[in-house]
Formats: C-alpha cells, sequence, structure tokens
C-alpha cells in the first residue's frame, strides 16, 4: 500500500510529486498517457505571468503572484531553462486604457513591478507594436519556459528519490474502505492512504468515480490554437505581447519562446470533447486577426507548425484546491491560466496549508539531485571536442534544425523519466521543432527508439497509443498490438 497516490502527472502532479519525494513516504503517480506532461502541460502559452490580472482574493491571484516569484530558483535548481523576458499589456483605445488602470492597481496593491508607457515610448522598446496602441504597462517579471521540459525534470528527480511513476495506465474506478483507497486501472488496483486528484480536464470525472454523484464543479475543455513562428535572428517581438484581458481571458497574444520560435495564440473555445486537441481553419483564422491589432509586420510566411491544447476550464471562476466531502481525497482541479506559472505556489499550499498536520512524513536524510540533460548546441568548442572524444555518438548529427547529436537522444532515452516516443525524445531535447518539424531527423529517431527500446520500428509510436509511424514491413505480417513499452 501506497501513502499517497497522485492522478495526473501534468506540471502539478510533477510539482507535488517532487516535493513528496523529498519526504519518507510512499507515493505512486498514474497518467494515461505515454510520457510526463502530455495534456494540458504540453500545449499552451508556456508563460510564467505576473499575477496583474487575476480577480483579488482568489486562489488563482495569491498562488500567481507566489508561483511566478518561486520558478527562477527552480528552474537553476533543476538545471531548466526560463527566460525573464518582460511583458506588456497593450491598450488601443481609451476603454482598454481603463483596463490598464486597473491593472495598474492591482499590480501595486501586490506589489509587482509594473511601468506605465504611452504608445510611442512602447514602440520604441518594441518597433513592431500597432500603430493603434495609445498606452502600455510593462510587467518585467513576467517569464518564459518550456512546461513540458521543467515537469519532466520535476519528475525525473522524484523518481530518483523513491516516487514509483505508471505511465499509459488509465484510471477506471476509485472507492474508499476502512480509511484505505482502492484505485483500479486498466491494469491493476492500487491502495493508498490519500489521494491527489491531479488530473487536468478529467479531475471532475475522476472525483464523480469515486462520489457516484454530481462533483460539485464541471470542467469544460477550452481549446487554443496557436501558430509557431521559424527562429529568426530577429524575432518581431522581444517581450510577450498581451492585449487588454476580456471575460474569456487574456486573450490573443504574441510570445518569444526560449528557443527562439515566437508563439501567437491561443483563441478560447470552449468545446465538450476532452480529447479534441486539433486545430481548425476558424480558429487560427481568428488568431491571425486578432494578433495583428497588437502587433504590426508579423511574417506569417515564417510559419512552420499550427497546435493545440485543452485548458481544464472550470465552473467556479476560481482553482477548486479542497479536500473533497471524503477525507483522505484532495482535488486539485480546474486549474486553468494561470495555472501553470501558479504551478510551484499550488504544490507548497497543498502540503504545507491545506493538508498541515494530516501527514507527517520525515524528510529524507539524502536527497538525490539530477544532472541536467547535456546540449551540445550550447556547449563552447572546447567542450564539444571533449565530450565527443569521450563518446563519438555526440558527434553523430541527427537533427540538422536544432543541431542535436544521437549522444543526446540516447541520453534522454536512457535517464529515469526516459523517452519511449518520438514525441518524448522531442520533449526533451527537440529534434521536429526546427523549420522541417521532422522531415529529416524523425526516421533516426525512430531507429533509435527501436533500438534502445528492444523493439521493432514498426512498433515505435509518435505519442499517443495507436500513432504508429510506419505501418508495415513490405511483405511481412504487421506487428501493431503488442504491448508498448
Amino acid at each position: 500500500m501506497y501513502d499517497i497516490i497522485i492522478i495526473g502527472a501534468g506540471i502539478n502532479g510533477s510539482f507535488l510529486a517532487h516535493e513528496l519525494s523529498k519526504t519518507e513516504c510512499s507515493v505512486l503517480v498514474l497518467d494515461k498517457n505515454a510520457d510526463v506532461a502530455d495534456g494540458a502541460s504540453m500545449a499552451n502559452s508556456a508563460i510564467v505571468h505576473s499575477g496583474h490580472d487575476p480577480k483579488p482574493g482568489t486562489l488563482k491571484c495569491r498562488l500567481n503572484v507566489r508561483g511566478n516569484r518561486m520558478y527562477p530558483d527552480i528552474c537553476k535548481e533543476l538545471g531548466v531553462m526560463y527566460k525573464n523576458c518582460s511583458a506588456f499589456v497593450v491598450a488601443t483605445d481609451e476603454e482598454e486604457s481603463k483596463v490598464l488602470d486597473k491593472l495598474i492597481g492591482q499590480s501595486n496593491e501586490r506589489d509587482i513591478p509594473c511601468i506605465e508607457y504611452d504608445g510611442d515610448k512602447a514602440r520604441e522598446l518594441e518597433p513592431n507594436l500597432s500603430k493603434n496602441v495609445i498606452r502600455a504597462i510593462e510587467l518585467p517579471t513576467t517569464g518564459i519556459i518550456y512546461p513540458w521540459e521543467v515537469a519532466i525534470a520535476l519528475m525525473e528527480e522524484a523518481v530518483m528519490n523513491g516516487v514509483e511513476l505508471r505511465l499509459s495506465e488509465e484510471v477506471t474506478g476509485i472507492k474508499k474502505s476502512d480509511d484505505v483507497f482502492t484505485v483500479s486501472t486498466d491494469k491493476g488496483n492500487y491502495e493508498s492512504r490519500y489521494v491527489l486528484n491531479v488530473a487536468g480536464v478529467y479531475a471532475d470525472k475522476i472525483y464523480e468515480m469515486l462520489i457516484g454523484e454530481d462533483p460539485g464543479f464541471h470542467i469544460t475543455p477550452r481549446r487554443g490554437e496557436y501558430y509557431v513562428l521559424d527562429e529568426m535572428d530577429k524575432p518581431p517581438v522581444s517581450r510577450v505581447i498581451y492585449p487588454v484581458p476580456g471575460p474569456n481571458g487574456k486573450g490573443v497574444l504574441v510570445v518569444p519562446t526560449v528557443h527562439g520560435n515566437t508563439l501567437l495564440g491561443p483563441n478560447s473555445e470552449p468545446i465538450e470533447d476532452k480529447e479534441a486537441n486539433n486545430t481548425t481553419a476558424d480558429a487560427l483564422s481568428y488568431v491571425k486577426k486578432n494578433v495583428c491589432k497588437t502587433v504590426d509586420n508579423i511574417p506569417f510566411d515564417k510559419i512552420i507548425r499550427t497546435f493545440a491544447g485543452l485548458r481544464p476550464s472550470g465552473d467556479t471562476g476560481d482553482f477548486v484546491i479542497e479536500e473533497s466531502k471524503v477525507e483522505g481525497f484532495i482535488n486539485v482541479a480546474c486549474i486553468e491560466s494561470p495555472g501553470l506559472a501558479s504551478a510551484p505556489a499550488i504544490a507548497e499550499y497543498v502540503l504545507t496549508e491545506l493538508m498541515k498536520g494530516r501527514w507527517t512524513f520525515p524528510a529524507k536524510v539524502e536527497y538525490k539531485h539530477r544532472k541536467p540533460v547535456k546540449v551540445l548546441a550550447e556547449m563552447s568548442d572546447e567542450d564539444k571536442n571533449s565530450l565527443v572524444k569521450e563518446n563519438p555518438a555526440y558527434g553523430e548529427i541527427v537533427c540538422r534544425c536544432r543541431r542535436v547529436s544521437k549522444g543526446e537522444v540516447l541520453d534522454v532515452i536512457r535517464r529515469p523519466v526516459g523517452a519511449t516516443t518520438v514525441k518524448g525524445v522531442k520533449k526533451r531535447i527537440g529534434p521536429g521543432m526546427g523549420r522541417c518539424q521532422g522531415g529529416f531527423c524523425e526516421p533516426l529517431i525512430v531507429e533509435i527508439l527501436a533500438s534502445e527500446l528492444g523493439i521493432a520500428m514498426e512498433d515505435v509510436r509518435y505519442g499517443s497509443k495507436d500513432s504508429y509511424i510506419l505501418m508495415d514491413r513490405m511483405g511481412a505480417d504487421a506487428s501493431h498490438g503488442k504491448e508498448q513499452p
């Protein structure tokens, strides 16, 4: 029996697992996806918001402000990317300017740095701001990350310190008897003293499994669609550019990324299907139209990809983070924006405040820390030469766009929470994220995965359960249907 079962291995589940791994409690993490951070944590704007926007008095407000201040040190300790890029919120008319006044007041109350500019001064700092912009505020503490990189690093370190992770395992039922929870999956049954429900868009359904009635909160997936621009020597903006927020969120943004790409989006479309992460022509047209209201000279000819993500939008107006009516079962639900920015503070709130005194686990005497992933493109020539001399696989380039070597791919497959799919390799070290979107490197990644995992090449998946890349070998029987790693 485990002390705690965490359902969900997204950014919030990973932060919780990481914090609990510092203690002597036994922890199991379950997720139906093939990798850590494959849901909402995979497809979003990747912004560590400053905390200027959430409604006063909400958990969103409190935890966003706290989370923003925690991220730089956490990313440094984990050895993952964090860039303090700053942000502008811009107004294009007098009504929008009044919203800026409100945001300035909220920022001052929350001790968030905030600087005012007129339109001309703002364009001196961001030359591609629209000519329609009459006023802007700058939020210097805004940051950007790769959410999946942070989540994978957290889970990797958690597993190194005793947390058990089971992926591709879907929860099918939960019951409690004699102070013990039994969590059933499509592969087995597990018992625990406590359960943390961090299941993203499925959190309401997970809770409903336990109580057998209306959960009291409802999650409607809210689909957001994006364009990705190619890396450029001079990206269109250097800061995150927000329009003034509206009833559906922060609006359509222009977002620099840590690797020099630029994101355009998202829209905000409520849908019923919790798996419908496809893009649509109408939504992408909406993004293109609205992004031009705040930024001029966007090089749409540099688009290399589109994608969509689903946000777990609740009907309460706030995060739902509370012990449920069933003692020992904690809901961490409706974690929509600013959920990513709030994630470290959410874990802190759950474990040191919400559940304070409910469990007492001694801290680990010795804690193992991960070694950051070797990134050849970021090394000096001297260090590259030394590494290649030590291991020639680092001299074999498999991704030309991102200059990723075979040695780096082998490393991310062999790590404690190693990649088992093409998408998993892509998330960890970047092949397939460049201009050719995997046209050159994907066959090589498939070959390396098959060799390392001991499976046939036609059994290598892109990401999800049935996402096979190769259909069959010429003249051979299909091998699909084998149990996947």
